[in-house]
Order: structure tokens, then C-alpha cells, then sequence
């Protein structure tokens, strides 16, 4: 393989990561070129078109930083903006900056392999084609590769299918139709109130009951957008201040939930309940750390629950007996309120499961149910699952896969050793899916442009994890994670949701101590890396 490699730099995938990792390294002057499954730019939000989709995050932080001419003329519409409005604001980018030349569209990558004696990438894609390049950035998503379950009889359902992380494009119309939704998850939660508004009779199949806030989403304020925007630095520092481990605004209470009595915690949970979203789990700084703190909120939870559902047995089954905020707390709209409709039924299948489907329908717990269409809710192979799908091979031929036989192990969430100029945009072992998403790209992207230019300073060809760096960064996470309830959960942090996937708490707790720490890695000639 002699010779010059066609680029610099080859970025997978192209969601608000990919987009970012393009301008940032292209402005760098690196010759970069994205791949992308999809025709369109936009990543989560390209796929993820299910009725109800929308953000977690509120817009006006869920936005890019990077550009202040971009954040002052952008105007968004709703606190917590829907899916079309997000795919909007992707193309924006994508046109202000340029970035679509940079772009294969309709291209998945297939294989990436290290070539030692060249010290350079090779990248092969469904199409056949093959480019090379010193550097390989995945920016595959957390969220992009769709679980869904091998039930028996899948396949033989004669009705319409679809899955919330693959949503046709143009729509479903579920009017006159009878629908069924198998899990309770995020999307399902955004998914269920809307469907239900439309269908003539959904039966939603319920495994693991989940908690959900009320999201009580609006129109944005124009006099309150414009305060923002005149102090927006400001605004994104004090969100990162407000509570290390989300990166967005949570009005962090710095004190523990049994120092007040329980008149006055009801009262704080109430008003929280009141404001909606993540601030609730800011009510006290112990929720994730103690139980008997966490049953607190979680009991405030289940009696808002049986205030409004209104069949008392619904309402129990509705109820988590888990911890609440070990899994990504739901926001929701409407949704506790859906199971008061005369054309909605909640199957408990937590004890017998789905049986099976059937050319007609489904059949859980002994019971036959038939329907027109069914409804995937069943989530993600979160975190690596879009990573393993792909043929990557380092050292010695070793896969990724084989790498992470034992559950995935990275340095940093960046890189991972046997792997070298490889990195990984909010891979496992960084705060990533713990935190409000965009901040977590664009520290990561700024850290790869930031370290790429580095090298070709000082006349670098290679960087490498090294395997005690590694080894050191894999106990740490562990360590700040069994500190909390997090890993108490059978959540998707965990990889539990995928059968035979290792069982380890992947994302790292607490975004600004990790930013610190990424710099200083930095600082001091790149720290626990090799550089060749």
C-alpha cells in the first residue's frame, strides 16, 4: 500500500459529531472526508422520526457553541425542540459551513484496517470503494445501532412493522388501525400519547416500568431567548456549573434529601415536578448516591403516578420499584395520562414476556392479541454496538470485538490500546450519554483537532493508548461508578437490554472533572499515550 493516502482524516458517520469533526479538522487543514449510512446529515435525528420524538435537553443548550454567529441567528421555537426541528437545524450547520461536499451520502463503512508498515487506515464501504488515511475518527453515535429482539416468529407478522430507531421518513398514518408497542422505554414514552390519539385501539406491552417527568414543554419566550443570547458564554459555563454530571441545567441543590422533613422535601419535589424535566433529580445532591434518599423521589414519583392514571391496578403496574436516575430519566408528555384513554391497554409482560409473534399478532401470557401494525420500542446495542458494527482491525489483525470480548476498554472514552491513530467521539469510558450530548462532542472533537495538530507539529506519525494508561482509566470509571446507584439498574449503560453483551458500566460519571482531565492530559505531552 505505498504511496500518499487519498486523506488526512476519515470520519464515520455524520450526526452532529461527524459535522463538527469535518469543520473543526478541515479548518485545521486537514484533508477530511465523512461517510455517512444515510442520505442526509443529522445522525439520532435522521433515523429516530417515531411520532413524539424530541429532545431531552433544552434547546437553547442543546445547540452547537462553537460558532457564535450560528447560536445568535439560530432561533428555536419550543423549550425542548422535536425532532424536525433539530433535522432542521443539522441542515443548517451542514449549509452554513459548507460541510456537505465533505460528505459521501448513502455509504456505509464496512471494514477499517491498521496498516503497520504504512502507519495509516485503510476503509472499505458498500460501494466498493476503498480510501486510506493516517487517522480514523468513529462518529457512529451512542444511540445509532437499533436493538431488536429475536422473538420467535418475528418475521411471520403479516401486518405493517416498524421500529422508533428506524422510522420511515415519510410517516405512518396508524388512523382506523388496531397497533401494538412492545417496550416502555424513552421512545416509547414520547411515542405512546401520540399513537394513541390516532389509532383506533394500541395495547402497549410493558416489561420493566419506567419513571418519566413531565417534560411540560412550551414556546419559547422571545424576551427570555434574547437574554440568553446576550450572555450565551455565560449562560453554557453556568450549566456545566450547575451540576458536574449532566452538563446542562439541573439547579443543583447541594444538600441531602433527609436534611429537610418531609413536608418541606415534598414541597421541593413538588416544585421541581412543577418546572419539569431534569431538574428533579437535582432536588438533592445524594438521589444517585443513597437509597433511602433515592426512595424519597422515587415514592414522590409513584404517587403522582396513582394520582393519574385512574384504573388504581394500571397505576401499580406503571409503577418503577427500582431506583429512580439509574437509567436516563424520561421526559414525557402526557404520557401516565395516555392509560386513562378507553382505546389504550397496558400488558404486564414483565413475568411471561412476549411468547411470540404471530402472522396476526402477538400472543404474551398465554393470550392471543391481534393487530394491524407492531411497534419496536426496544431501543439501542448502546455505545459499542454501531462501533463493533463495523470490521475494525489493529495490531496484528486483532478486531475491536475481539479487543472487547470482555466489555469495551478505552483510554479516556477516546482511544483504545492495540488501536493506534483510532479515535473514538464520546466512546465508552467518557461521560457521553450522561451528560447533554453536543457539550460532550464538542470537547471531544476540539481534544482529536487539538491533538491531530500536535502531532503534525512536532512531526508525529502515530498515537496510542498504552496499556497501563488504559488499564488505570478503566478502574477509575468503575471506581466513581460503584460510588453511586447507577450501576443498581438492568439499564442499557450496562448493555443489560443485549443478550450475551458484557456486563460493564460503560459512560463515565461527571463531565466537567473529565473535561479538567482530558486537558491535562494534554498539557503534559499527551500522558498515558505513546507517540511514534
Amino acid at each position: 500500500m505505498a504511496g500518499k493516502p487519498d486523506l488526512d482524516v476519515i470520519v464515520v458517520g455524520a450526526g452532529f459529531a461527524g459535522l463538527y469533526m469535518l469543520h473543526r479538522s478541515r479548518g485545521a487543514g486537514f484533508r477530511t472526508r465523512v461517510f455517512e449510512a444515510g442520505d442526509g446529515v443529522g445522525g439520532t435525528w435522521y433515523w429516530n422520526r417515531y411520532p413524539g420524538a424530541r429532545c431531552d435537553v433544552e434547546s437553547m443548550e442543546y445547540s452547537y457553541s462553537f460558532s457564535n454567529e450560528l447560536q445568535q441567528e439560530w432561533e428555536w421555537t419550543e423549550r425542548y425542540a422535536g425532532q424536525p426541528e433539530i433535522l432542521r437545524y443539522a441542515n443548517h450547520v451542514a449549509e452554513r459551513f459548507d460541510l456537505r461536499r465533505g460528505i459521501t451520502f448513502n455509504t456505509r463503512v464496512t471494514g477499517a484496517v491498521f496498516d503497520e508498515n504504512e502507519n495509516r487506515w485503510l476503509v472499505t464501504t458498500d460501494s466498493g470503494e476503498s480510501v486510506s488515511s493516517p487517522f480514523l475518527v468513529m462518529a457512529t453515535g451512542c444511540l445509532s445501532s437499533t436493538n431488536l429482539p429475536d422473538f420467535e416468529g418475528r418475521d411471520s407478522f403479516l401486518g405493517e412493522t416498524y421500529h422508533t430507531g428506524r422510522w420511515p421518513h415519510q410517516g405512518v398514518d396508524f388512523t382506523g388501525k388496531r397497533v401494538g408497542i412492545i417496550g416502555t422505554g424513552s421512545s416509547a414514552i414520547q411515542a405512546i400519547p401520540v399513537i394513541a390519539a390516532e389509532a383506533k385501539h394500541l395495547t402497549v406491552f410493558q416489561r420493566t416500568p419506567n419513571y418519566s417527568i413531565p417534560a411540560h414543554n412550551k414556546p419559547l419566550d422571545s424576551a427570555a431567548v434574547q437574554e440568553i443570547k446576550a450572555e450565551y458564554p455565560e449562560f453554557r459555563a453556568d450549566n456545566l456549573r450547575m451540576h458536574a454530571g449532566f452538563g446542562s441545567r439541573v439547579h443543583h441543590n447541594d444538600a441531602p434529601a433527609l436534611s429537610d422533613d418531609a413536608d418541606d422535601r415534598e414541597a421541593n419535589y413538588a416544585a421541581r415536578w412543577r418546572h419539569g424535566g431534569f431538574t428533579f433529580l437535582g432536588a438533592y445532591n445524594d438521589l444517585l448516591r443513597s437509597r433511602e434518599a433515592n426512595e424519597t423521589a422515587a415514592e414522590f414519583v409513584r404517587q403522582r403516578i396513582r394520582e393519574t392514571v385512574d384504573d388504581p391496578k394500571v397505576a401499580e403496574l406503571l409503577c418503577p420499584d427500582n431506583v429512580i436516575g439509574c437509567k436516563r430519566p424520561c421526559l414525557d408528555t402526557g404520557y401516565f395520562e395516555t392509560y386513562n384513554r378507553a382505546n389504550v391497554e397496558l400488558v404486564d409482560a414483565r413475568k411471561r414476556g412476549i411468547e411470540r409473534i404471530t402472522p396476526n399478532g402477538v400472543v404474551a401470557g398465554g393470550r392471543q392479541f391481534e393487530f394491524d401494525c407492531i411497534v419496536f420500542a426496544t431501543g439501542f446495542d448502546a455505545m459499542t454496538g454501531a462501533l463493533l458494527g463495523v470490521d475494525v482491525r489493529g495490531r496484528d489483525g486483532v478486531t475491536l470485538k475481539q479487543a472487547w470480548d470482555a466489555g469495551p476498554r478505552t483510554y479516556l472514552g477516546l482511544c483504545t490500546v492495540g488501536f493506534p491513530n483510532l479515535f473514538l467521539v464520546t466512546g465508552p469510558g467518557s461521560p457521553s450519554v450522561l451528560t447533554n450530548m453536543i457539550v460532550a462532542i464538542e470537547q471531544h472533537v476540539d481534544w482529536i483537532t487539538d491533538c491531530l495538530r500536535d502531532l503534525r507539529r512536532e512531526g508525529c506519525g502515530t498515537i496510542e493508548a498504552t496499556r497501563q494508561a488504559q488499564d488505570d482509566w478503566v478502574e477509575h470509571v468503575n471506581t466513581v461508578a460503584g460510588l453511586t446507584l447507577y450501576p443498581t439498574c438492568n439499564s442499557w449503560y450496562l448493555g443489560k437490554n443485549i443478550p450475551g453483551k458484557p456486563q460493564v458500566f460503560m459512560p463515565l460519571i461527571g463531565f466537567p472533572p473529565y473535561a479538567q482531565m482530558c486537558a491535562e492530559v494534554a498539557a503534559n505531552g499527551y500522558r498515558g499515550f505513546d507517540l511514534g
